[in-house]
This record gives structure tokens, C-alpha cells and sequence, in this order.
């Protein structure tokens, strides 16, 4: 016991103990203790009890933004319970809990707009005005709702305005608390960590450095066997002119650097794949090399062409 009074005596046991007694009001507020009616009202305008047949969804679009909340209970419900354990999840809120009956819905007074007895007497016999002839089609009900609500409005009896769903105060605390934490903690290690996280900044450099020359070389590599794919075509052609004795001189020269050009670029690849940082900017100079090597065939490819297409016309 003692030991736990010498904790939260320290200044970080009373930061402990500050944001437990936060966290607990938070809890508290924000509706951890709430029921089923006021956990689903607290968020949301319409409840839907647990085997009535209502399409949540359509009726959250009809009721929209007003200040209106309706609990669809299970017949038989206490919905005098269902008012007054919704008072802080419904606050500000016209809140109508109803339930099916033999030809009508049930509902119990309940309003959370207003103190005053009279208005509230009011409010509460207008907005279910109408309802029971639709008790078999809810979504009607809902329908002449929003119209009694909207009536309401111009009256003056309700105020007018969106319903508002906003954190309780404690969550604001407590997350003021953990931001507060936050900053204070990484201002610490901020001037504990300053020397490591350069050296950290050196070495990630020099990684960025040589993964950019790495990214480099494997782009050229890239250009190099395109190249050598784009003059594959040429070079079995002419293959075949030799072969029937028709090639030229050019023509010839053409598949003797064809074959150069690939003998090279095979000799090369293994090391492209396997090359650390120091050897990364030497075969990017030598793929750059082989790169223009094939470029030149690429033009004498052209010439080729032209001629052979002069000599066919």
C-alpha cells in the first residue's frame, strides 16, 4: 500500500491516475453503462428492437437531420424505461418509443427538447398524431412523424436546426491528455535519440544512393534487351540472306555486330544481377556503352530497310 502511495505521489502516478479518473468519466459519458435504446439512439435516429420487421435504413433517410428520434420496441416493451434511459443519449431530441399493440402503436410521453410540462405536453401529443392507421406500415408512420415534427418546427415548439453528434467533454480531455503525453514524450526523445537518428539519416543516404544507381542500371539493362528484341527481326532475315547468298556487304556487318552486341550483353548479365554498390556505376557506364553500340544498328537497320525497299519498287 505503501508502494502505491509513493507511485502516485511521482508526478508520472499522478498523470497515471489523472487519465484513469479522464478515461473513466469518458467511459462513463460516453455510454458504456448506456442500454440497448440508448446505445443505438446515441448515434442514430431510429432504434429497431430485435424481431420488428423495419427497414432501418429508409427510415434514417426519412427522418434525416431533425431533432427526432423513434425506438420500434418489441410489443409489450416498457416504454416508460426506454424514455428515461435515453436521456443523455437522446438529449436535445424529440423521442418517440413505440410499440405494436392490438390496432394502434403504444407510446409514452417523451420528450428531451424541453423542461417545460405544458410544451412538452404539447410536442408529445403532435408528433404521434395520425400514426395508428399506419401500424402494419412503419415507414408511413414515420412519414406523418416528420410532417407533425416539421409542424412543430414553424410553431416554435421545437427549435429549429440539425441534430448535432458531438464527443463528450471527457474525450475531448482525454485526448487533449494523450496529445499532451505525446509531445512531452517525443520532445524526450527527441534529444535522446538527435544523435542516433543522424547516423540513421547517413546510412539510409547512402542506401537511397545506391539503390537509385541499382534502379539505374536495371532501367538501362531494360532499354539494352529491348533493343536487342526489336532487332531480332532484322537479324534473322539477313540470317537467311547469307544462307541463300544474297546478303551485302552492310548486310553482313549488321549480323557480325548483332552478335557482338549480344554475346556482350550475355557476358554482362550475370553481374548486372549480382553487382554490389562499388561495381553498380562501372556497368551502368558499360550497359550506356553497349545502349549506343545499339542505337548505331538501329540506324544501319534503317538504311537497310530503305535500300531494300527502293530495290523491291
Amino acid at each position: 500500500m505503501r508502494r502505491l502511495g509513493r507511485f502516485f505521489s511521482t508526478l508520472f502516478g499522478m498523470a497515471v491516475l489523472g487519465c484513469t479518473v479522464l478515461a473513466g468519466w469518458a467511459l462513463w459519458t460516453g455510454g458504456v453503462f448506456d442500454g440497448a435504446v440508448a446505445r443505438e439512439l446515441r448515434g442514430s435516429s431510429v432504434y429497431v428492437a430485435p424481431g420488428v420487421e423495419l427497414d432501418e435504413a429508409a427510415a434514417e433517410r426519412i427522418i434525416g437531420n431533425r431533432r427526432l428520434t423513434v425506438a420500434f420496441l418489441e410489443p409489450g416493451a416498457d416504454l416508460r424505461e426506454a424514455c428515461h434511459s435515453t436521456g443523455n443519449a437522446a438529449n436535445g431530441t424529440v423521442l418517440v418509443p413505440l410499440s405494436r399493440a392490438a390496432d394502434e402503436y403504444d407510446g409514452y410521453p417523451c420528450t428531451h427538447t424541453t423542461d417545460d410540462l405544458g410544451t412538452g405536453m404539447v410536442i408529445e401529443s403532435v408528433i404521434v398524431r395520425g400514426i395508428d392507421q399506419f401500424r402494419d406500415e412503419p415507414l408511413e408512420a414515420l412519414k406523418v412523424m416528420a410532417v407533425n415534427y416539421d409542424q412543430l418546427v414553424k410553431a416554435e415548439l421545437v427549435p429549429d436546426g440539425a441534430r448535432t453528434i458531438s464527443p463528450s467533454l471527457p474525450r475531448y480531455l482525454v485526448a487533449a491528455a494523450a496529445i499532451g503525453a505525446v509531445v512531452a514524450g517525443a520532445s524526450v526523445l527527441y534529444f535522446g535519440a538527435r544523435k542516433a537518428g543522424k547516423l540513421e539519416a547517413g546510412r539510409r543516404e547512402s542506401r537511397d544512393a545506391a539503390g537509385d544507381a541499382r534502379s539505374l542500371l536495371s532501367a538501362s539493362a531494360a532499354v539494352l534487351a529491348q533493343q536487342i528484341i526489336d532487332l531480332d527481326s532484322e537479324y534473322a532475315r539477313l540470317s537467311r540472306a547469307v544462307k541463300t547468298g544474297t546478303a551485302t556487304s552492310e548486310q553482313r556487318q549488321f549480323l557480325n555486330k548483332y552478335r557482338k552486341l549480344v554475346a556482350d550483353y550475355t557476358e554482362l548479365l550475370p553481374e548486372i544481377t549480382t553487382a554490389d554498390g562499388s561495381r553498380t556505376a562501372e556497368l551502368a557506364g558499360e550497359v550506356e556503352a553497349l545502349i549506343d553500340r545499339g542505337r548505331a544498328l538501329a540506324r544501319l537497320d534503317r538504311r537497310l530497310r530503305q535500300r531494300a525497299g527502293r530495290s523491291a519498287r
